[in-house]
């Protein structure tokens, strides 16, 4: 059992000698550390090419594995507390993947009455985008989200969530909410999008994404500024930001934009082909379940799907 052992410890060792990785240059400072085995062959155990020598007794053989073992125990010890550490940070990812098989059944009767939506209520599929203001990848793929619901005729929604990544972002939140109030939601985020977030990425000014521009915007779009202003400053607005925030934190959305499609989750954009391929999916499940369009997210989405995150390295639920 013994040479059993150190054969595979000592595989393992010319394996990763022999091909380039990220452990190369352990390797280089555990010769730096020992200069005096670094000027000995490559071990008694091996020949000149790196295979084992197998002549001799089996006695002869166990004392040059064990000799071999020896001397690089150190380094063998290193890429053990290595690969440890690495075995640890990939399963530790893989518990932040959501399950590709889960449904989530995220809320949105708050972002609905809210006016964060575009598409009808009579919509079989329910996109849920959690987006950030201040995010380069939301604004791209805005206009993916409005063709979407055009392309497919009431067939598709999508509900806006707010999900504040970026604290200089979080005006043009209470904004949009404020300008929902006013029944100009949709407007006021296409227009932020091209005259506070634009600007803000292409010259660096902080200051589009401040009050005074968004003011300005809303002053266009012919919104009452000073009742937009107080809806800002007051507790609902804070509320509703806070309330979609908690939303997204029960299914571990930390990042944006991130998406469900009636519950399928979708981190970050995709090209237009790749969301219809899922839209149609989704589709393809929504008719063949007999509920009608303006029922199924409540009957099937919230009722059937899962009300926390579930990874993909745990157990579906019975």
């Amino acid at each position: 059992m013994k040479i059993i052992t150190s054969l595979a410890l000592l595989a393992a060792l010319v394996a990763c000698e022999h091909h380039q990785s990220r452990l190369d240059k352990v390797g280089n400072k555990v010769a730096e550390r020992s200069p005096e085995r670094s000027a000995e062959p490559a071990g008694a155990a091996t020949t000149a090419a790196g295979k084992l020598d197998h002549s001799g007794t089996a006695e002869e053989r166990l004392a040059r594995l064990e000799d071999a073992y020896n001397k690089n125990a150190e380094a063998l010890d290193f890429l053990n507390k290595v690969y440890a550490q690495q075995k640890q940070q990939q399963e530790a990812q893989e518990r932040e993947e959501p399950a590709a098989d889960a449904m989530f059944a995220v809320a949105i009767a708050g972002d609905v009455k809210a006016g964060q939506v575009d598409g009808p209520a009579s919509a079989p599929v329910t996109i849920v985008k959690a987006f950030d203001f201040a995010c380069p990848y939301c604004q791209r793929v805005s206009g993916t989200m409005e063709e979407l619901v055009k392309d497919y005729g009431g067939k598709v929604r999508v509900v806006y969530a707010n999900m504040v990544v970026h604290e200089p972002a979080k005006p043009a939140h209470l904004a949009s909410c404020a300008a929902a109030k006013q029944g100009k939601y949709m407007a006021f985020k296409d227009a932020f999008w091209e005259k506070g977030f634009l600007p803000y990425a292409s010259a660096h000014d902080p200051s589009k994404l401040g009050e005074d521009n968004i003011l300005a915007i809303a002053k266009e779009l012919g919104l009452d500024t000073a009742r937009l202003k107080a809806d800002m400053a007051g507790p609902e607005c804070a509320a509703r930001i806070q309330s979609d925030m908690q939303e997204m934190a029960k299914f571990h959305v930390n990042a944006t934009p991130t998406f469900f499609i009636n519950g399928k989750h979708v981190g970050g954009a995709l090209p237009k082909e790749g969301f219809k391929q899922i839209i149609d999916e989704q589709l393809k499940i929504a008719e063949a379940s007999g509920v009608s369009g303006a029922d199924y997210y409540d009957k099937v989405v919230l009722a059937k799907g899962e009300k926390q995150f579930r990874s993909k390295v745990d157990p579906k639920p019975n």
